[in-house]
């Protein structure tokens, strides 16, 4: 069954990234929402979108909806799922789900009440990297997780007049407060931060943190590095056992491997030796290793109201959580 759904945002994240992935997961865009009438007019066309709306409010009372997908800033991501709950309609969001953990906990709590479901767009966890790195810390070969270490940068392209990193945290950052413990497969309980500010606009920081199963970490942000180059790197460490999963797309499994020198056998066994994946970017396949298609995917089934393994509002909630403690650190600084 294909499900109609309203869109609301049609800004260049939401049209590059997330709308070319909403035929491929069985859903159809019959109401389409944006403020902007040069962009929803682009848009529209280009989807073949003939009900268009200006205001998300009038598009909630378009007939013959079966949910509410939305890609805008925090702010309307918490006002309009509010409503949508209130109409029946479950909803998916683009992270973060809201400008606050106040208000996420809102939106969880609403969720709770209506009985409805809301999805957010941590899409970090579909990364093709990220998912093989996980699918091999959940079986029975990697043992217990031990440490994880991570870096996820990008350019200070948002701060012309004043410096404002609000937006930094809310649309990079979150990301990996939520990644860290998934990975981990614990909630963070312990955060410290360190932070270097060069110059207005440049920030580095490392946030080191332990999980309540006892795994430690650091990670490495900030808005130093120019998004020309990549800029994500994620190592898991293990007893005798280590994923490093580079740029997304680059997959190494290092075990424990016999020396090879002094070996006139020497060979590479499966069992022990390392393991590396990456991507054939020459084939004639339509894959997304950001991890955007495999995240829709997973959210049309649980708009359906089928299992999903699509991240919900209280992992919205737990990852805001998290960032507002990360804040609060470097401002503490």
């Amino acid at each position: 069954m294909t499900l109609n759904i309203g869109w609301i945002g049609c800004g260049r994240h939401a049209t590059w990234m997330l709308l070319p992935q909403i035929g491929r997961a069985g859903m159809r865009i019959a109401a389409l929402c944006d403020r902007d009438e040069t962009a929803l007019a682009a848009t529209a066309g280009h989807y073949g979108v003939t009900d268009t709306y200006t205001d998300w409010r009038a598009m909630l009372d378009h007939p013959g909806l079966d949910a509410v997908c939305m890609a805008v800033g925090p702010g309307v991501h918490h006002a309009a799922t509010l409503a949508a709950l209130d109409k029946g309609l479950p909803v998916f969001m683009e992270k973060p789900p809201a400008a606050t953990h106040a208000q996420a906990l809102e939106l969880q709590q609403a969720s709770e009440q209506t009985g409805v479901p809301v999805f957010v767009g941590f899409m970090k966890r579909y990364s093709t990297g990220n998912r093989i790195a996980q699918n091999i810390l959940r079986g029975a070969e990697f043992g217990p997780v031990l440490g994880i270490t991570g870096s996820y940068m990008t350019a200070p392209t948002y701060f012309e007049g004043e410096v404002d990193y609000s937006g930094f945290y809310l649309h990079h950052c979150v990301h990996y407060m939520d990644l860290m413990p998934w990975l981990a497969g614990s909630p963070i309980a312990e955060m410290s931060l360190r932070a270097n500010t060069p110059a207005a606009g440049r920030i580095l920081f490392h946030m080191g943190f332990t999980c309540e199963n006892g795994v430690i970490g650091n990670v490495v942000m900030g808005t130093v590095q120019s998004r020309g180059t990549p800029m994500e790197q994620i190592t898991v460490m293990g007893d005798h056992n280590r994923i490093e999963v580079d740029n997304v797309i680059n997959v190494a499994w290092h075990r424990d491997p016999p020396f090879k020198a002094e070996d006139p056998a020497a060979t590479l066994d499966g069992t022990c030796d390392s393991l590396v994946w990456q991507p054939n970017f020459t084939a004639a396949a339509n894959e997304d290793h950001k991890g955007y298609a495999a995240l829709m995917a997973d959210v049309a089934k649980g708009l359906a109201g089928k299992p999903t393994q699509a991240p919900q509002i209280g992992d919205g909630v737990t990852a805001m959580a998290n960032l507002e403690r990360m804040i609060a650190g470097i401002e503490r600084r």
